[in-house]
């Protein structure tokens, strides 16, 4: 009779540990599931966060053209060569203004994407199954051989 008690414990240890091992490939499958709707979320957020730069990058290289046109105009009217001295300057200095604008917009872009990211060192619980798994079949042995 003891030893159908050892047995039966033994057999109730290893289906234990095959619960555990099929629960642990269940959540490795939802946690690849999980994070290919991440990947595709990031995907659609860096779309959406290009179509925003691109449209704001348009629109300053629209309102430099314009006060470009506007500036070389006006020194024009007044007997100033557009493209030399002072002019010239003036135009280096909106055009480095809004290169400088630009490559913000970018950094603040990239910094709020990063912050939506979720970290690479989460844990997915796939290793934690095998692990407790095997702690109930240690801790069934050792019963058995007590």
């Amino acid at each position: 009779m003891a030893q159908l008690a050892s047995l039966a414990s033994l057999a109730g240890a290893g289906l234990t540990v095959y619960g555990q091992v099929r629960q642990a490939q269940q959540q490795k499958v939802a946690a690849q599931v999980q994070q290919e709707n991440l990947r595709q979320q990031q995907a659609a957020q860096q779309q959406q966060g290009d179509a925003q730069l691109a449209a704001k990058a348009r629109e300053r290289r629209d309102t430099l053209a314009r006060t470009l046109a506007s500036a070389r105009a006006r020194l024009g009217a007044g007997g100033v060569s557009p493209d030399e001295g002072s002019a010239a300057a003036l135009a280096a200095g909106l055009k480095t203004d809004a290169a400088q604008d630009t490559a913000e917009e970018a950094a603040i872009m990239s910094a709020r994407l990063a912050a939506g990211r979720r970290s690479l060192l989460a844990p997915d619980g796939s290793v934690n199954a095998f692990l407790r798994a095997g702690q109930t079949l240690g801790g069934t042995v050792r019963n058995l051989l007590d």
